[in-house]
């Protein structure tokens, strides 16, 4: 999906990314440029301000926003994924293997993963207090707001919408976590990644939502799924 940049910008301009660092929609993207090596400017926003501070994409107010050479917006992760390979990468991870699997699972990761990455992080009062105590020291927020976030976020996550996940799901969220990441590298057919022996879109879709847990304390609940971290720490290798 693309949205136009109001004017003024740059013609040749170095790209961005408008992110947060504990977004896993925004790493998702990240992951990819780290991978291709891009030259790509990221710039954290104010996690009480997104709205305004991607203002310049009409009707958006959500990260991440890729904004090209030319001026123009980029939004919406998964298309991101698509979009960058596309442009700067010729399309070649898009290409690996076959492409109704890889779009199968690029939905998987969009509805799976995604909807149990705020259990883990909220899903008991204590872990939701830690969760926000943790974002507003790594992201970026006004003197006050940043303790208004830490004290006043985590009853709101943890009781409006975590309580109600794990309820719904029936499954403690280390569990969850755990059934979804032998889902996911039993689907790798005992290669090295999903796309083979090399990363292709799911790999770094899965990657984002799994990669905004790791500052945590609770990323620990991870750490004992074998396939599933050995997976991860390649997938860490790769960008860096």
């Amino acid at each position: 999906m693309k949205k136009e940049r109001q004017p003024p910008y740059t013609m040749g301009q170095t790209p961005t990314l408008h992110m947060l660092y504990t977004c896993p929609f925004c790493w998702k993207v990240r992951g990819l440029i780290e991978y291709l090596k891009l030259d790509v400017d990221f710039v954290s926003v104010n996690g009480m301000k997104i709205k305004k501070e991607v203002s310049f994409v009409d009707g958006w107010g959500k990260v991440p926003v890729f904004t090209d050479e030319k001026g123009e917006s980029h939004v919406d992760s998964t298309p991101l994924l698509k979009h960058i390979d596309s442009v700067y990468n010729g399309g070649k991870l898009a290409a690996i293997g076959d492409a109704e699997r890889q779009q199968k699972w690029l939905e998987w990761s969009d509805t799976k993963m995604s909807k149990a990455t705020i259990p883990i992080l909220y899903g008991s009062l204590g872990s939701a207090l830690k969760t926000t105590l943790r974002i507003s020291k790594i992201e970026k927020f006004g003197f006050f707001a940043r303790r208004i976030y830490a004290w006043a976020g985590f009853p709101i996550m943890w009781g409006i919408i975590a309580r109600k996940r794990v309820k719904n799901d029936g499954r403690k969220p280390k569990q969850l976590w755990h059934d979804l990441l032998t889902e996911f590298t039993d689907a790798h057919d005992a290669e090295l990644y999903f796309g083979g022996k090399s990363p292709d879109l799911v790999d770094f879709s899965v990657f984002g939502y799994m990669r905004s847990i790791s500052p945590f304390p609770q990323f620990s609940l991870l750490e004992d799924h074998t396939n599933g971290m050995a997976w991860y720490r390649r997938m860490e290798a790769s960008i860096q």
